[in-house]
């Protein structure tokens, strides 16, 4: 299966965005709150492979959808939505029940590819 061409730039736009505010929450964990460890990178890590990750499988679903007829879509958008949202809930629980892991570092960056599509948005 081949990748569109825009599925790959959306993607990388929101890994760059994603990126950005990584960082910038981790400063908030070193200056604000001042518990910054090696917990928190792994946990902002994982984090942003889930919210990347979940943006790049729904490009891939819903090219995958635009190939089918109206029922085929439905089911392929469907089956997408359903493996996504539990590989989300999969490992979010591993980042909050491994104690490698910081929680609020594994969850906020999941958040960010809709921070991103936002101010994508509002540049329009």
């Amino acid at each position: 299966m081949k990748i569109n061409s825009t599925v790959l730039n959306e993607t990388k736009y929101i890994a760059v965005f994603s990126f950005i505010l990584s960082l910038i929450m981790q400063a908030v964990f070193l200056i604000v709150l001042r518990r910054f460890d090696y917990t928190v990178v792994l946990g902002n890590i994982l984090g942003l492979i889930i919210g990347v990750g979940n943006f790049f499988f729904m490009g891939i679903g819903i090219q995958n959808a635009v190939e089918k007829d109206e029922k085929g879509a439905k089911n392929v958008l469907r089956i997408s939505q359903t493996l996504r949202f539990f590989g989300i809930f999969v490992f979010a629980m591993l980042g909050i029940l491994l104690d490698c892991f910081n929680s609020i570092s594994v969850l906020v960056p999941i958040f960010f590819p809709r921070i991103a599509i936002a101010a994508k948005q509002m540049k329009k």
